[in-house]
């Protein structure tokens, strides 16, 4: 008999959603885990997801955006909604070298069955009125929520990472129930494993890669008490043994990435107690210090950054606030002007933009 579990690795296409008909979408009673990306023209888009009282089967994604620089941004417009017992979970955007936009997600039978799937649709002119999705395509096992890196050789490393469940018949051999990598040499079309990472006392992984100036790639890995770190100087074919890096943080999800300017900036929790003091970070020597800092947001239960810069030089970041409270979805926008004053100085820099909120 087929595997009721397999009903996750069935398709779903992303749906317009009529504010008229889909009344569903505006009762929700959480949400959070956001992303964001910025297309060349200035369009930003965000996702997030939510469905049913929490995390669980009930979960689909949603896609709004904004035309005025985050100023203001449209209700949901695009879903990905599974249907029965399977959920969409972990969204992330992502605008790949030729202005495609990429929106990933994971799928699972429940919360999780040992295996779940990274799947992805496309589109190829994301700025345009009407938005046509490429047909969805499982990438690989796991679970994916962090913006693939492009390498300076023109390669993609994707990261993707399988967990182990209780008492499920889909467990994974062990090679693949770690923070994983997987590599494109055609833009995309095809993806294979290209190496792993085990980090010790890691916690949901959540991992994200940057390429050094040397040309070695550093993985960094959420862990239970912060971040791990590990080196590949072969494209992530092979890595270090994984171990605690001195960044810190509550286990929780942080944000990584290489600025136009060649600096790197890190969002993570600084001096907190708990998911609190969102804090911007830039390191100007790779990663070695990082002697900028700027406060986003010093409230508790802010969390789960996700970023994107445009090519005015603008920083955006996305994060969530209060998943069953306030039930927020926010942005900040800034420069690295703004970090190495360690306040708000350009006209550019605003903070606690709404970008959706729920109201009981």
């Amino acid at each position: 008999m087929p595997n009721e579990k397999d009903m996750a690795l069935e398709m779903v296409l992303p749906k317009k959603i009529d504010p008229k008909k889909d009344e569903g979408y505006w009762q929700r009673k959480w949400q959070g885990i956001p992303g964001i990306e910025i297309t060349k023209s200035g369009r930003l888009y965000g996702t997030f997801y939510s469905g049913g009282n929490g995390e669980g089967s009930e979960n689909y994604i949603l896609l709004v955006k904004s035309d005025d620089k985050g100023t203001t941004w449209t209700e949901p417009i695009f879903t990905v909604d599974p249907p029965g017992m399977v959920r969409a979970f972990d969204p992330c955007l992502w605008l790949d070298p030729e202005g495609r936009l990429w929106w990933f997600w994971s799928q699972s039978y429940t919360l999780y069955d040992g295996r779940a799937g990274v799947w992805a649709s496309v589109c190829d002119n994301p700025d345009e009125d009407e938005l046509s999705w490429s047909t969805p395509r499982r990438i690989c096992h796991g679970i994916m929520m962090n913006k693939p890196t492009v390498l300076s050789t023109g390669e993609w490393l994707l990261p993707s990472a399988v967990w182990k469940a209780k008492d499920s018949d889909l467990n994974l051999i062990e090679e693949e129930r770690f923070s994983n990598v997987y590599i494109s040499d055609d833009q995309g079309k095809s993806f294979r494993l290209q190496g792993r990472v085990d980090v010790p006392q890691r916690a949901f992984d959540e991992h994200m890669v940057v390429e050094r100036k040397d040309g070695s790639l550093w993985m960094l890995v959420r862990a239970k008490y912060g971040i791990g770190e590990s080196i590949s100087y072969d494209k992530g074919k092979t890595w270090s043994a994984g171990k605690e890096s001195p960044l810190g943080g509550p286990n929780s999800r942080f944000f990584i990435t290489r600025l136009l300017s060649g600096n790197l900036l890190l969002l993570n929790h600084f001096n907190f107690i708990g998911r609190n003091n969102m804090t911007a970070m830039i390191s100007e020597d790779d990663g070695a210090t990082w002697k900028h800092k700027m406060l986003l947001d010093g409230r508790d239960a802010v969390s789960y950054p996700d970023g994107t810069q445009g090519e005015d030089g603008t920083i955006y970041i996305i994060y969530d606030r209060e998943r069953k409270g306030a039930k927020e979805i926010l942005v900040a926008s800034f420069t690295e002007e703004d970090v190495i004053a360690g306040k708000c100085v350009t006209q550019k820099a605003r903070q606690r933009i709404v970008v959706n909120k729920l109201y009981d």
